[in-house]
């Protein structure tokens, strides 16, 4: 693979903006093409194009612009539940793809997507942004090398803002978006199995939609996506998990925050404060001895995402599998395990009752 990468996007909305932002400041990327059946959407990525809009083609669909042969890699982040249908044709053409998250908004899609994937020759990746801000890398970095001793909990809290608006508002129902446990959570899933290194065996999820789009009709339908739940997540190695999630909560100081306890220590990261805090075990009566620090940040990486800087080295990372010169590191096997968490905590909510993943078929 030659230095200079060609990119497509297909799916032009919000996301899409985000990752031009970052391949704009990525060595050797350059857009050649994008797709997207909204006029309005392609305009939006015009204009973050800027002026070397002209220079890019467009496209209804990820068909037109597969056999175009004006692409080395695609980005796919358009609406969930078109994943596979786009994704389809980008197989056929052998070319690498980038695909955000979720994979897929069922099991069966994703499974498909997940085959497809292991038969490429060229690299397949599931974007998983927050595994790479950079706080939550040097975290993760820590609890693996032994920081907190033998890993027992894990703990993921998210207070945030509600869902943004998307064209024709298709993440407000989840037949669109596989619900709000695959189609936010998955992230927050993704990164319980990274960091315990073991699979989920059992979910028990209390969720519900109590506060955000309550007034809001579509064709008569209101919305039925989870604004707030407790998920709990057992490992197979022995490890409990737990993601707080409320999208009601704005005015929180940090939107993410992940603890880690283990036998000889409690490690926390806070994002976007980016400081990482470690506690170790001292016994009862003793003084405490807290260690606080910050995890820097690239200035670049930061004002070209929304995503604490992640996205830009995703990008680095993608780039160098694109070209040879590194592995793919969040595989489409990663993405499909992280929709079956979050298809089981969506059964969970539902159904009101502990999902064990073997009845998933994993």
């Amino acid at each position: 693979m030659p230095k200079v990468v060609r990119y497509g996007l297909v799916g032009t909305g919000l996301m899409a903006g985000e990752h031009i932002r970052n391949l704009a400041v990525t060595p050797g990327a350059v857009v050649t093409a994008i797709a997207d059946p909204v006029e309005q959407s392609l305009e939006w990525a015009r204009k973050t194009l800027g002026g070397k809009a002209d220079g890019v083609t467009a496209f209804t669909d990820s068909a037109a612009l597969a056999r175009s042969g004006l692409v080395d890699a695609v980005i796919v982040s358009s609406p969930n539940y078109t994943h596979r249908s786009v994704l389809e044709p980008l197989f056929d053409a052998g070319l690498a793809i980038l695909c955000e998250k979720p994979l897929a908004t069922t099991l069966d899609d994703a499974r498909w997507v997940a085959e497809q994937a292991d038969r490429a020759t060229a690299p397949f990746w599931t974007a998983m942004e927050y595994r790479y801000m950079p706080p939550a890398v040097e975290f993760i970095a820590q609890v693996h090398a032994g920081r907190v001793g033998d890993l027992r909990m894990l703990s993921i809290r998210e207070h945030r803002f509600p869902f943004l608006k998307k064209v024709g508002d298709w993440n407000r129902f989840a037949h669109n978006t596989g619900g709000t446990m695959v189609e936010k959570c998955c992230h927050f899933f993704d990164l319980m199995r990274f960091i315990t290194g073991s699979e989920a065996v059992r979910v028990y999820c209390s969720g519900a939609m109590d506060v955000n789009h309550l007034d809001e009709r579509y064709d008569g339908r209101r919305p039925d996506i989870i604004d707030n739940s407790y998920t709990t997540v057992e490992f197979a190695n022995g490890v409990r998990a737990m993601l707080d999630l409320c999208m009601f909560a704005d005015g929180a100081e940090n939107q993410e925050e992940i603890t880690a306890v283990g036998d000889q220590a409690r490690l926390d990261v806070l994002i976007p404060e980016g400081a990482i805090v470690f506690s170790p075990r001292v016994g009862r009566g003793a003084t405490k001895q807290v260690e606080r620090r910050v995890v820097a940040v690239d200035p670049t990486a930061l004002k070209v995402g929304t995503h604490h800087g992640s996205t830009f080295y995703e990008h680095q990372r993608f780039i160098a599998a694109v070209r040879g010169e590194g592995s793919v590191e969040v595989t489409a096997h990663d993405g499909l395990m992280a929709v079956a968490i979050g298809t089981a905590a969506e059964i969970s909510a539902r159904e009101k009752r502990v999902v064990e993943l073997a009845e998933l078929g994993f």
